[in-house]
């Protein structure tokens, strides 16, 4: 169980840090992860460590799942707010050459 744990743990991170972001008021998001998994580690019932295990394996697959299909949509050019899309796309082409992107586009 440990390293299953360990793998969800990991890939459980990833996923909230690329698809939410930690900067400033998201972080809350992976202090709760780890406090959740710290809290599990002192659990002793197996069925209950399979049931937390298994829990945060599928919201690591709804994120990315939900992400992925936001891509699909972007990419098929469904009626989404494309401003995000937009303004992460002026960021890495300004970024490649340089720059720093105007204010209009700033978070």
């Amino acid at each position: 169980m440990g390293l299953e744990s360990l793998r969800v743990y990991r890939n459980l991170l990833k996923a909230v840090k690329k698809h939410i972001g930690t900067q400033g008021t998201k972080k809350h998001y992976t202090d709760y992860i780890t406090q959740e998994f710290r809290n599990a580690s002192l659990l002793t019932d197996p069925k209950l460590i399979k049931h937390k295990i298994n829990l945060a394996s599928n919201y690591t697959y709804m994120l990315n799942s939900i992400h992925h299909h936001q891509g699909l949509l972007f990419s098929y050019n469904i009626a989404v707010d494309r401003s995000e899309e937009m303004t992460r796309t002026l960021r890495k082409s300004a970024g490649s050459v340089g720059l720093q992107l105007p204010e209009i586009y700033r978070d």
